[in-house]
C-alpha cells in the first residue's frame, strides 16, 4: 500500500477572532474530503488581535464602534451578518447558555495561547485542536471569560487534560517566553492577519475560505493535482 503524503499546517489564530472559528470550520470540511488521500497534521499558533485588552475585558460592540467608527446600528448589522455567515459555515455563534444573553466581550487571550501551546506538547495536535474548538465555543456560544484562569482550567479538564498539569503550565514563565517567541516569529514571517494557514512552512492561504479552496490547496501541495 502506498503511503499517503504528509502535510503540516500551522494555523495562526486568535480565540477572539470570529473568522478564525469560521475558517477552521471550513478547513475541517476539507480535511474530511482529503482524509483518504493525505495525512494532515494541524498545529495552532498564537496571534493576539487585542494584546492590550484590559483584564476586565471590553464590550465587543463598543470596541468595534471605536475601531471602525461605526454607529451602534451599523455594529449590530455587522454582527448580524457575521452570525449568518457563521451559521452557514456550521459554527453557530448564537448564545446557548442559561438566562439572559450576556454581552459578547473582548478578552486578553495570552493565557489561552499559553494553554494551547502546552496542550500541543502534552497530548499532541489532535488534542490541541480539540481544545481550540472548545475555546471557540466557550467564547462565541457560551460567552465565557476565556482570559480567566479557572475558566481555562475547567475547559481543559473537560477536554481530557490534567487540571493540575494545566495549572502548572499557566504558571510556567518559560512557557510564557516561548509563546511570546512564537508570536514574534509569526510577525517576522509576515503573519499580520488571521486566520492564516501556513502549509509545510512555505505555502500561505489566508482568511475563511470555502472548503473546496482548502481542499484544492492541500491536494496541490501533496502533488495530487496540478496547480492552475
Amino acid at each position: 500500500m502506498t503511503e499517503k503524503p504528509k502535510i503540516a499546517v500551522d494555523i495562526w489564530s486568535d480565540v477572539m477572532c470570529p473568522w478564525c472559528a469560521i475558517g477552521y470550520t471550513q478547513f475541517a470540511k476539507s480535511l474530511e474530503d482529503v482524509a483518504g488521500e493525505v495525512d494532515v497534521a494541524v498545529r495552532w499558533m498564537p496571534f493576539e488581535l487585542n494584546p492590550d485588552a484590559p483584564a476586565e475585558g471590553k464590550d465587543q460592540a463598543r470596541h468595534l464602534s471605536e475601531v471602525y467608527g461605526r454607529s451602534p446600528e451599523e455594529v449590530a448589522a455587522m454582527r448580524s451578518q457575521m452570525q449568518q455567515t457563521a451559521e452557514r459555515a456550521g459554527f453557530p455563534m448564537a448564545y446557548v447558555g442559561d438566562g439572559d444573553e450576556p454581552p459578547l466581550m473582548i478578552w486578553n487571550t495570552f493565557e489561552a495561547h499559553k494553554l494551547l501551546r502546552w496542550a500541543l506538547a502534552d497530548q499532541g495536535p489532535e488534542a490541541q485542536t480539540r481544545l481550540e474548538v472548545a475555546l471557540f465555543k466557550a467564547h462565541f456560544q457560551q460567552r465565557r471569560n476565556v482570559s480567566d484562569r479557572e475558566v481555562l482550567l475547567d475547559i481543559a479538564a473537560v477536554e481530557g487534560f490534567d487540571r493540575t498539569k494545566a495549572a502548572a503550565a499557566l504558571d510556567d514563565e518559560a512557557l510564557a517566553i516561548a509563546t511570546r517567541y512564537e508570536e514574534e516569529r509569526g510577525r517576522k514571517a509576515g503573519i499580520n492577519s488571521v486566520p492564516s494557514f501556513v502549509v509545510n512552512g512555505k505555502y500561505l492561504i489566508q482568511g475563511a475560505r470555502e472548503p473546496e479552496d482548502f481542499t484544492k490547496m492541500l491536494r496541490q501541495v501533496a502533488g495530487l493535482v496540478q496547480a492552475a
